[in-house]
């Protein structure tokens, strides 16, 4: 079904709880997907159900009648995404559970309004291209989609973008100099000016915060389509790349191998024209923080009557707001999109099997997506844990390594930062891990941008706590630079290296005539 299609099938979603009843006694909700039939929800779930759960994180209007004003103009608004992209990506995260794909997700810690223009976008965007074909050639992955052969992995690109504005806070105000206001929560809730007015949540922040992501991702679907992605373009900027590197000759090997790869293809006649060559496929995601927003954003699929937030094509519960009987868990359960839980050393596993039951009933492959955020030591003392949980329950998962949260720290001139090694230290254990207790890694989260800042300390280029101070630019946490971010996508392209190759090995003693026709 094409996009134009699936925008004709979404049906806004009304704000009141009085249209809701309605909708709730007159759809069952229930679908036949490819795999089977799935109903996502209870007669029980409606948009609005999560209204009657404490809900944390939440602003407080000074104007509610300007509030509803704004969220019943955005129900009518059309929908960002569309069902059939959220599908495939479900379909994708499915093959990334079992070693099949591995998720690449990354952008800023909280868009701004002030750095929203093209350049922004298009550096940020760059930089995945170029981590996405690092980790599909790393270990000789093959760059086709859907690769079937044995221990191939394709690279699926998920952008923490355009939508990604509002940012839970571990305390409600901020006081400076004696003066108490409230908190800076995002640029779709209040400005990070430090004054009453500024402070104030504003209504209409939403709808530039709508305005934005609907810019952003006509943008990103134009550069995906339109010539930008070329593999061959892609593959001359990491050449680009690790010969201006400090690290130059560790990862020259494998971008001039991809080069190669790209040489042989085109001889086998995938010429530079053709679209595998010319486009990719990308999805967005955020935080589900903002419920009246991510509520009249959500419409029902007629084709399918599945509801869907289309806001983003997937959405993840954050660690402050994934209580069990919460309203984000509530909300979450259910929308038809991909949803990720991110969890800290905290989550008991008991817990997380609890929650995955909720948001996953029928355990349908890719519709999970567990975000860990631990730092390395811990990474490697609970993590087994967890994995040992979700598997003796026989639930389907896909892991995934936030490497950035765990690892904040405070430098000497008082601003945030992390250190590039500590990212990579707890990446190296989210591997280890894996291998271990013989489960799959699924990808990596990032915060990133595709600018010049300098908000993490270390990598190749050996960024100092003194040089914070003259690139810092994030309104909230620290973010790897373009520089860092491909550093860190060359050291996960070897990690998936050496994972293939000892497979591989593997399977030629255990299964030698199979794999020498495979």
């Amino acid at each position: 079904m094409t996009a134009l299609a699936h925008a004709s099938s979404f049906l806004p979603t009304a704000v009141a709880a009085a249209s809701s009843k309605k909708r709730r006694s007159s759809s069952s909700w229930i679908v036949g997907f490819s795999r089977s039939p799935i109903v996502y929800a209870s007669s029980s779930w409606a948009p609005d159900s999560w209204r009657s759960r404490r809900a944390l994180q939440i602003p407080t209007y000074p104007d509610q009648e300007e509030l509803e004003s704004v969220l019943r103009s955005l129900a009518t608004y059309p929908p960002l995404v569309f069902a059939g992209e959220a599908r495939k990506l479900e379909d994708k995260l499915a093959d990334a559970a079992v070693g099949k794909a591995f998720l690449l997700q990354g952008g800023d810690c909280a868009e701004s309004f002030k750095e929203f223009n093209a350049i922004n976008i298009r550096d940020t965007f760059r930089v995945l291209l170029q981590m996405a074909v690092v980790l599909a050639f790393g270990g000789q992955m093959p760059i086709i989609k859907h690769n079937q052969s044995f221990e191939s992995i394709s690279e699926l690109e998920v952008g923490r973008l355009a939508g990604q504005f509002s940012k839970p806070r571990s305390e409600p105000f901020e006081t400076k100099d004696g003066v108490k206001l409230q908190s800076y929560q995002g640029d779709n809730i209040n400005s990070d000016s430090f004054n009453e007015k500024a402070r104030a949540p504003d209504p209409q922040r939403l709808l530039q915060a709508y305005s934005q992501s609907a810019g952003t991702l006509n943008l990103i679907r134009a550069f995906a389509h339109g010539g930008y992605a070329s593999i061959q373009r892609v593959t001359q900027w990491n050449l680009d790349f690790v010969q201006h590197s400090e690290l130059g000759d560790r990862y020259m090997e494998l971008a001039q191998r991809v080069d190669d790869a790209i040489g042989f293809m085109v001889a086998a006649g995938l010429t530079a024209d053709h679209p595998i060559m010319t486009t990719t496929e990308f999805w967005t995601s955020h935080e589900c923080l903002h419920l009246p927003y991510e509520q009249a954003l959500t419409r029902e699929d007629s084709t399918s009557g599945h509801y869907y937030d289309c806001s983003a094509h997937m959405l993840w519960v954050g660690e402050r707001t994934r209580q069990l009987d919460g309203a984000h868990v509530e909300f979450l359960r259910g929308l038809a999109n991909p949803l990720g839980i991110k969890v800290s050393d905290k989550m008991d596993p008991s817990e997380l099997v609890k929650l995955c039951e909720i948001l996953n009933p029928h355990n349908k492959p890719g519709r999970l997506t567990i975000i860990t955020r631990m730092g390395a030591e811990n990474m490697r003392v609970k993590f087994p844990h967890l994995i040992r949980a979700v598997r003796q329950a026989g639930l389907i998962v896909t892991w995934v390594s936030d490497p950035m949260h765990g690892n904040t720290m405070k430098a000497p001139c008082g601003l945030k930062t992390r250190s590039f090694d500590a990212i990579r230290s707890e990446l190296r254990a989210f591997f280890d891990v894996h291998e271990q207790e013989g489960s799959h890694p699924g990808g990596v989260h990032l915060e990133m941008t595709g600018q010049n800042v300098t908000e993490c300390i270390g990598g190749s280029k050996t960024v100092t706590f003194d040089d914070l101070n003259s690139r810092y630019h994030t309104h909230c946490d620290p973010r790897l630079n373009a520089s860092q971010s491909l550093e860190l996508a060359f050291a996960i392209a070897e990690r998936l290296r050496k994972r293939r190759t000892r497979s591989w090995n593997k399977r030629v003693v255990d299964q030698p005539s199979q794999a020498m026709v495979a």
